[in-house]
């Protein structure tokens, strides 16, 4: 069941002097995520994530299309209150605590009493933040201050959980820690769907993928479908490597290297994988290994959405 439809949803500003130019953020884009899976939103910078999430939080109000949430279609109060979110730089008023944040958010979720209190510990102590609590917002580092903001968005236990760069100013003990929390969260069958520039936390952290580029979805669908392509490289290692065979296999293109007794090459194509190997058992050689290459999420990325990213489109703009 999809949690989370949207179709279509598009997003213009108008800028500029007398408000004439106009700039598509968001292009008529379409996805769904499923209950109960982590999704990754990337893209580069400006190609429309965080306009996108604040549409589905209602924060910003779409130009055309919709979108739906647990079956609602937004803006919903009734949905919203099933949300927990973290934007990607919170705001906590310089003299608040921790846990007065928390508490207060508590509150606005309908929390009282010792219910309040409890799951304001729990979420306290599952960021790392319990130890400093009781302390100002304005003594807390960049890093803190996300864990406490992470606290609040989870501690109505709330059914989906929108993250804007969750990972945002934190050290690698920091990011291990929400990690582990986001996947807790999936354990008990919860929804999260977050935005991130870290591309190995989405190959650790995702089943689903939605990939941006100058406000249009460019790729989506499932991470490991996304990753299970053909192979775009094989290195097959050799050993008693010949200087004929060297020689061979260096003017028939293969540009092999020769790494402390052990030879190694890259080769595409299971035909040229095949002759290699033929010739090199052939003249005697041991082969050591031959490893694959699909592509990553970074390759897959680049390819579809880090080149050459075009720049919001204008309309309306006069010559100047």
């Amino acid at each position: 069941m999809a949690l989370i439809e949207v179709q279509a949803l598009a997003k213009t500003y108008r800028t500029g002097l007398f408000r004439r130019t106009v700039v598509e953020a968001v292009k008529g884009i379409s996805f769904a995520v499923k209950a109960g899976t982590v999704a990754g939103f990337l893209g580069p910078n400006g190609s429309g994530k965080t306009t996108t999430l604040k549409m589905l939080l209602g924060l910003i109000a779409p130009t055309s299309g919709a979108a739906f949430m647990f079956g609602e279609r937004l803006p919903s109060v009734k949905a919203r209150a099933r949300v927990g979110f973290l934007p990607e730089n919170p705001y906590v008023y310089p003299y608040l605590t921790p846990r007065e944040l928390v508490e207060m958010n508590g509150r606005l979720s309908g929390l009282r009493g010792r219910e309040l209190d409890r799951r304001t510990d729990q979420v306290l102590e599952s960021t790392g933040v319990l130890n400093a609590a009781h302390r100002q917002a304005r003594t807390l580092s960049k890093g803190m201050l996300q864990r406490a903001s992470l606290a609040a968005a989870l501690v109505s236990e709330p059914e989906l959980l929108i993250l804007d760069e969750p990972m945002s100013g934190l050290d690698p003990v920091g990011r291990k820690d929400v990690r582990d929390i986001i996947l807790a969260q999936r354990s008990r069958g919860r929804t999260i769907f977050f935005s991130t520039h870290i591309l190995s936390d989405v190959e650790s952290l995702c089943d689903d993928v939605v990939i941006l580029r100058s406000g249009e979805v460019v790729e989506s669908g499932r991470l490991r479908e996304l990753l299970g392509g053909d192979v775009i490289r094989t290195d097959i290692t050799l050993a008693n490597v010949t200087d004929a065979l060297f020689a061979s296999l260096q003017s028939a293109g293969k540009a092999p290297v020769a790494r402390m007794g052990a030879t190694t090459l890259s080769v595409r194509g299971e035909r040229a994988v095949r002759e290699v190997l033929e010739e090199a058992l052939a003249a005697g050689a041991d082969v050591v290994e031959v490893v694959p290459h699909r592509e990553t999420l970074e390759d897959v990325f680049m390819r579809r959405a880090g080149a050459a990213s075009a720049p919001p489109v204008m309309a309306g703009s006069s010559p100047t």
